[in-house]
């Protein structure tokens, strides 16, 4: 008798993935674990800047406090959300200068990243397209089996991460 291969649905897709949410004033990141079809949350947490102190400063902290995170943790690879449509192009360009950072940080850790526009994180939780934080916040917490919902940023952080879990999972499968 020979055991067959493992398959292909039931294998180990990844280990751990590194959720950014990424923001000039407020940039959360949340590790995610999936095992026996259960998310799991190894770590969550906003790293923040004061919107008076000079960007360079405010890019520093958010670079330096994502090594030190990644170097702390280090996962398979990560997950951040893509840059979308904003009503002022200032807010956009800080936006597009912490998103810089944090690949910067998962460049220098040498890790692979994911892109994932909002929309598509919301629909991939089981949100609709158009739902606020504080849903997005309650089925993350519940997905994790948090008692309470995580911070804001940090909780977008960890859906980014479950997202990238599902596409994966998916991509895996199609393959075959």
């Amino acid at each position: 008798y020979t055991c067959s291969p493992m398959p292909v649905w039931q294998e180990r897709l990844i280990v751990l993935v590194f959720g950014i949410d990424p923001g000039s004033t407020a940039t959360g990141f949340a590790a995610v674990r999936r095992e026996k079809g259960r998310f799991s949350l190894i770590e969550a947490g906003v790293i923040r800047t004061r919107s008076k102190d000079p960007i360079p400063h405010r890019l520093h902290t958010i670079h330096q406090g994502l090594v030190d995170a990644l170097v702390r943790i280090e996962p398979d690879c990560v997950a951040i959300e893509s840059i979308f449509q904003h009503r002022s192009s200032e807010s956009a360009l800080r936006l597009g200068q912490a998103r810089g950072v944090a690949l910067l940080a998962a460049a220098q850790a040498g890790l692979e990243v994911s892109p994932y526009n909002p929309s598509t994180v919301k629909k991939s939780v089981g949100c609709h397209g158009r739902a606020g934080k504080q849903e997005l916040a309650r089925i993350v917490a519940r997905l994790l089996a948090l008692e309470k919902p995580l911070a804001a940023d940090a909780s977008d952080a960890a859906a980014i991460a479950i997202t990238h879990i599902g596409h994966q999972a998916l991509a895996r499968l199609a393959a075959r």
